[in-house]
């Protein structure tokens, strides 16, 4: 008989496989369509999924899967399953698990409305939700600490990128040349959360939504770089390849034994 905690494994890696066809094909639709349906983001790649076949099973798959996703990160942040220090670095990973808990919640919801028919077109609403924050008291702060969440997702991101750590939770039994798929991946993931980070910075300190980017403005917003731009979206597409791939190998703590051990060296 399959326990809770095999269920709640399942469900992540279901989270992780939904996430590497969101992000390839966003990638996707940015090196095709430029400044178009890429601005949309994660609602461009929902929109061109509704117009295939099998489209609405996939978009009832992503939706699922980013629920699980989303409730890994806010576990991991909340309940520290991962047993993570009490100091400046431990409470930073934490803060970026709960900003990711909070997007991927956003991008299931999304996913929902495009599966049940109630959302077709339009963006994806990310400068609707900052406003509807800002309009409540604290919500400057509120929109202040999501933006410091993906700050400091960015430095982890690229910290990952430079010394592999990504590799730390992966099984030895992944291909050897995952890791360099990861690398480029999560470099570009860098960028774009840095960027997103900022503007909600931005948008909780002058109280205007209007600053705020969405996952497919910040990709556009380095439209005019050229080369950066095209490699963000290729490397968009090699961290999506990496999440379908690691959907098998990744390592997830067994919640009913205890959490994992504090973060220790891996293959590189």
């Amino acid at each position: 008989m399959v326990d809770k905690s095999e269920k709640f494994s399942w469900f992540v890696r279901l989270g992780y496989m939904a996430r590497g066809l969101t992000y390839m094909l966003l990638g996707y639709l940015a090196l095709e369509t430029g400044s178009g349906e890429a601005s949309e983001g994660s609602t461009g790649v929902f929109d061109m999924l509704q117009e295939v076949p099998l489209g609405t099973p996939l978009l009832w798959v992503i939706a699922i899967g980013m629920l699980g996703y989303a409730a890994y990160k806010y576990l991991s942040g909340f309940a520290n399953i991962y047993n993570r220090n009490d100091d400046i670095e431990g409470g930073l990973k934490r803060i970026g698990d709960v900003a990711s808990g909070v997007a991927h919640t956003f991008l299931a919801f999304a996913a929902y409305q495009f599966a049940t028919g109630t959302k077709s077109s339009g963006g994806d609403g990310t400068q609707e939700r900052a406003s509807t924050v800002l309009s409540y008291d604290l919500g400057g702060v509120v929109l202040g600490v999501i933006g410091l969440g993906f700050l400091v997702g960015g430095l982890m991101q690229a910290k990952k990128a430079y010394d592999l750590g990504f590799m730390k939770r992966i099984s030895g039994r992944a291909p050897h040349w995952v890791c360099h798929i990861g690398r480029a991946g999560h470099a570009a993931r860098a960028v774009v959360f840095a960027i997103i980070g900022w503007s909600l910075m931005q948008g909780a300190w002058f109280s205007s939504s209007s600053q705020v980017k969405g996952l497919g403005e910040a990709i556009v917003s380095l439209r005019d770089m050229g080369v950066v731009y095209t490699l963000v979206a290729v490397g968009l597409i090699m961290f999506g390849l990496f999440s379908f791939i690691t959907s098998r190998y990744r390592v997830i703590p067994h919640l009913t034994s205890g959490s994992m051990k504090p973060d220790v060296p891996g293959r590189h």
